[in-house]
């Protein structure tokens, strides 16, 4: 059984809230987040990151390339249970439906730094729930970041700010070596480049960073988010699609709160790229998938939820989650798919308390 020390929603949180058009202070997340993920359920705006690592108003868009963005109609504040939104559309739209992921990390200060030779700007990080959020400034030679969690990350996400560029998506969670990158903002499948991550996955104590442009230009502002396997909290892997509407099952040792898809060799279709699932914003389409069917794709400007005929349905059980679509953005005959996964209930959890089935 998989065990775990705390609660998940301490952590990780999913959240909606209906946008009102001027300062809205969203409440209910349940702690002071470190990194919020907001996108409309019912109009086609951007998906936007917002971290307390580079500030309040600086958003970059996980959809796409462009450089960081400073508006002061975006996400002003981030408060004890939750953060605060003004007038744009992204955040706030009046009338519209937004969700809202959200990550606790804490630990701004006192960083290991044994190995680092890329001293990071700023950060924020947990050893216990395995968060980590670094800016750094670029070296242009190959280096290392000290990251401070208790295992080594299986996935990194490393985004330049400074200018226009890719989101660079690498780790052990897509193979099992360190030249492997998927990009965060488009449909493409994986591409290996040594220059990336030096052709090294992270260790237990440092992360390191290649010499590739999109990772570490001389000079140039970088923002990294690094997740490690925390039991009964998060997992990072890979399964293989059986094109049947009964679906593969992916162990967590968890029920997930929200879990994120990406077919790996093929990259899937254009309208899919990366899939966000969520298990706590109710059902939507025309399905019988257990608790909830809602989509989000991650590299085009689109409404959260997506028809069901898109195949990509799927339970959300006590210990996993598994397919009830043949969707080639989740279950593809024979292909391989990389996967994040955050847990809404562990399988017994601090209080002893066992996780029930659906």
């Amino acid at each position: 059984m998989a065990y775990i020390t705390f609660q998940p929603k301490d952590y990780f949180s999913a959240l909606k809230y209906t946008g009102t058009g001027s300062s809205n202070a969203v409440t209910g997340v349940g702690f002071s987040p470190d990194a919020v993920w907001i996108k409309t359920t019912s109009n086609g705006q951007k998906p936007c990151m917002f971290d307390t690592v580079r500030g309040v108003q600086k958003v970059i868009y996980p959809s796409e390339a462009t450089a960081e963005i400073t508006d002061a109609a975006l996400l002003t504040a981030f408060g004890a249970d939750g953060f605060t939104v003004t007038t744009d559309g992204d955040v706030n739209g009046n009338g519209y439906a937004f969700s809202s992921w959200n990550w606790k990390g804490g630990t701004t200060t006192g960083k290991p730094t044994v190995g680092e030779t890329i001293t990071p700007t700023g950060y924020s990080y947990s050893a216990t729930a395995g968060i980590g959020m670094y800016a750094y400034t670029g070296t242009g030679a190959n280096g290392t970041i000290a990251h401070g969690l208790s295992s080594a990350p299986e996935v990194l996400m490393v985004k330049r700010i400074d200018v226009a560029g890719n989101w660079m998506i690498g780790g052990k969670f897509i193979n099992n070596d360190g030249t492997y990158y998927m990009n965060l903002n488009d449909a493409s499948a994986k591409v290996s480049n040594a220059t990336i991550w030096n052709s090294t996955l992270p260790s237990s104590t440092v992360i390191s960073i290649g010499t590739y442009g999109a990772t570490n230009t001389s000079a140039s502002t970088y923002m990294l988010y690094a997740f490690a396997p925390v039991k009964g909290f998060s997992k990072f892997g890979n399964y293989k699609g059986n094109g049947n509407a009964d679906g593969a099952f992916v162990y967590t040792g968890f029920e997930p709160e929200m879990i994120i898809v990406k077919n790996r060799d093929s990259g899937g279709p254009a309208a899919y790229g990366w899939t966000m699932i969520s298990n706590t914003f109710g059902m939507g389409g025309a399905t019988t998938a257990n608790p909830a069917y809602n989509e989000l794709t991650q590299n085009v400007f689109a409404d959260q939820l997506v028809a069901a005929g898109t195949g990509n349905a799927v339970d959300f059980l006590s210990n996993g989650f598994k397919w009830r679509g043949t969707g080639t953005g989740s279950n593809q005959s024979a292909a391989p798919f990389t996967y994040m996964a955050f847990a809404k209930n562990p399988i017994v959890s601090s209080n002893s308390k066992a996780g029930t089935a659906r």
